[in-house]
């Protein structure tokens, strides 16, 4: 759902340019991170953290990074960006709370890489795997499609596109 609100968001800055999601979370532009989200659980509650490059990216970063000016030539005001992202945040956590997970999974699938893009993951346990993207389960992990044709489900790991 917060991947959802700020894709939506980012993308409408973006203009023309193609944002996706990355599982879980991240936010890419010609596989180029641009954004990434943090959960976690305290208590009852989940804490959200948003990292959006507006401004600025690092250059030498092991993994290719952007930022909304290098995309569009310009950069949002932090200030609107971060009120439009409260909006947007309101809106699909509305409509989770409204209409459950179907609609957010449904989005989140339309704006991914495509099923069949090669992936590799880390576990949390340090366990690797590699294979092929093949959507997501009905409770959000992702679904890794192995050479052997048999199915790895995903709830927690680093995921990287090949």
């Amino acid at each position: 759902m917060a991947a959802d609100a700020l894709h939506e968001l980012v993308s409408a800055y973006a203009g023309s340019a193609r944002i996706i999601i990355k599982w879980p979370n991240d936010l890419l532009h010609q596989g180029a991170k641009l954004s990434g989200i943090l959960l976690e659980r305290q208590e009852d509650s989940v804490v959200i953290g948003f990292g959006v490059n507006l401004a600025g990216h690092p250059e030498d970063s092991a993994k290719p990074a952007t930022s909304l000016l290098a995309i569009t030539g310009s950069a949002p005001d932090a200030a609107l960006f971060l009120d439009d992202l409260a909006t947007s945040f309101a809106r699909w956590l509305g409509r989770w709370r409204s209409e459950g997970l179907a609609p957010i999974r449904h989005r989140w699938l339309d704006a991914a890489h495509p099923a069949g893009t090669p992936i590799s993951t880390i576990l949390a346990d340090g366990e690797r795997a590699e294979g092929l993207f093949d959507g997501l389960d009905e409770s959000g992990a992702l679904r890794l499609r192995l050479a052997d044709g048999s199915l790895h489900v995903i709830h927690a790991g680093d995921v990287f596109l090949i």
